[in-house]
């Protein structure tokens, strides 16, 4: 990508040198690598801690000892820091176009390990995630080494992806669509999981209409588009659970397969109008 190293966002909330507020830290005691690498999984298709299976507490129950916070302004991790911000800013300003006054700037908090939410204790085991409760999405940068090293999407487009997902869901959350899906799933239990794929191949496919627009302005490189869509099919549900387990379970997908991901996402791009974006009328 052709990113200008302006400065930090002004969005840009940085808590990676503040203490979590409470929660346990992971001791990793009797799991391997392996089975480290299986519950991370996990944790990313269900979005919850699995993490904690490995042994974050101490002897007796306690809280294993938290390590001391690095320093908010760690230079080796300042030039993904800008990084993010020019893409933050990047989306959020082809979204203003777009809604107009309807718009909102979301915040992007920056943290390490675990911190406070809207929506709840967050982990960096969960992965990066939009709290709609507070318009903040969070992302603990080392979840850019787990996308390259374990799931082979390397690029700095495959990291813009990421965000650029998350204030798809920003979006959403602003034209109430995250609400209507919230309420369906509250009164159908069994199209719970059916609407929240839905959900996520739509933000996937407003990642693709900013990636539509930031070619035009000239942003994008050769090879830019096919790191988005690798990214995408990396965090397939079939995917993933394969990886996890061996075997796969369309019943209990949230996100979508890798085709459908990066379909969706490659949609948006191509076609660059959100109006295209209509999943929820698309066929199953």
């Amino acid at each position: 990508m052709r990113w200008n190293p302006a400065g930090r966002s002004d969005n840009l909330e940085d808590r990676r040198g503040a203490s979590p507020g409470g929660g346990f830290r992971m001791g990793g005691r009797g799991v391997g690598l392996g089975g480290l690498l299986i519950l991370l999984i996990l944790s990313l298709v269900f979005k919850r801690d699995f993490l904690s299976l490995a042994g974050g507490l101490g002897p007796a129950g306690a809280a294993a000892p938290a390590a001391a916070p690095a320093p908010v302004d760690d230079p080796a991790e300042e030039p993904m820091v800008r990084f993010v911000s020019a893409v933050l800013d990047s989306t959020q300003a082809t979204w203003q176009r777009r809604l107009g006054p309807r718009w909102r700037d979301a915040k992007l908090v920056l943290f390490r390990d675990a911190t406070q939410s809207g929506c709840g204790f967050a982990q960096a085991a969960t992965g990066p995630f939009y709290c709609p409760g507070d318009g903040k999405v969070y992302l603990d940068l080392g979840f850019y080494d787990e996308l390259d090293r374990r799931f082979g999407a390397p690029g700095d487009f495959a990291q813009a992806y990421v965000l650029a997902h998350e204030i798809g869901h920003h979006v959403q959350a602003l034209l109430g669509t995250s609400n209507q899906v919230h309420r369906l799933q509250q009164q159908r239990p069994d199209q719970a999981n059916a609407a929240s794929v839905r959900l996520e191949l739509q933000a996937d496919c407003y990642a693709g209409v900013w990636a539509h627009v930031a070619g035009r302005e000239g942003i994008l490189e050769p090879g830019d588009i096919d790191e988005g869509l690798r990214a995408a099919a990396a965090v397939g549900d079939d995917r993933l659970q394969r990886m996890a387990t061996g075997r796969v379970q369309p019943e209990s997908f949230t996100h979508g397969t890798s085709a459908q991901r990066a379909r969706w996402f490659r949609t948006g791009y191509e076609r660059g109008d959100p109006d295209d974006c209509d999943t929820f009328r698309a066929a199953p």
